[in-house]
Order: C-alpha cells, then sequence, then structure tokens
C-alpha cells in the first residue's frame, strides 16, 4: 500500500495532455484498479476532450492544485494516480514510456521501459 499526499497536506506519458497539466515535459503515474483507490479532502475535477476522442477527468485538490488521477473509458475499470505525490516512488523504476510519438526530442527514451507510441 502507497500513501501520499498533495503539496497541503510508474509510466510515463509524454501527451500534450499531461505535459500541460503537469507544467512539465512529461507525467509519471501508474495505473491503478478504481475499487482499489481511496482519496480524502477537497477534490475538484476538469474533464477534457483528448485526440481519441476519450473525455479525460484530471482530479485535483480543490485547495492547493496538485493533480491527483486521470480517469478515462480507455482505463476500463481502472485510473492512473500521478506518482509525484507519493515519496517512495522514486525507488520504483519506470517500466513504459507511452506516446513517445510526442516525446521532447531532447529527451532519450529510459532504458528497459517499453516505448510505446500512443495509448495501449
Amino acid at each position: 500500500m502507497h500513501k501520499g499526499s498533495c503539496l497541503c497536506g510508474q509510466v510515463v506519458c509524454h501527451c500534450t495532455d499531461c505535459r500541460q497539466t503537469s507544467g512539465s515535459a512529461f507525467s509519471t503515474s501508474v495505473m491503478v484498479k478504481s475499487k482499489d483507490l481511496t482519496i480524502t479532502g477537497p477534490v475538484k475535477e476538469y474533464r477534457s476532450k483528448v485526440p481519441s476522442g476519450n473525455t479525460v477527468t484530471r482530479l485535483f485538490c480543490g485547495t492547493c492544485g496538485s493533480p491527483i488521477t486521470h480517469l478515462s473509458p480507455a482505463y476500463g475499470d481502472s485510473q492512473t494516480v500521478l506518482t509525484g505525490n507519493f515519496l517512495d516512488f522514486a525507488e520504483v523504476p519506470i517500466n513504459m514510456e507511452v506516446f513517445v510519438k510526442d516525446r521532447w526530442a531532447g529527451l532519450s527514451p529510459i532504458g528497459g521501459a517499453a516505448q510505446v507510441q500512443a495509448m495501449p
């Protein structure tokens, strides 16, 4: 079990949507079953249509704005959880990069990680 928190209390994605919501060149996340995830606190959400035509729902802390999780029909009964909120994820190896077709030219592939052009 992992426990994390936002500012006030490992898949790497290079898609434009994740870059914009992370404010960085990519975002890091893990896929978890929605039934196994508990989120407490003042959460807000933002919905956006992505190039696939799906709507992604992004949950974030309503107080400090830290991104928490993303939901999409493409994920089935799972959702992604942003790993930057978990101190122990710095030691977890990255096993996949998605949307590498959108990776910034100055970033090299992560050794040993599967390289996926778009959403698997």
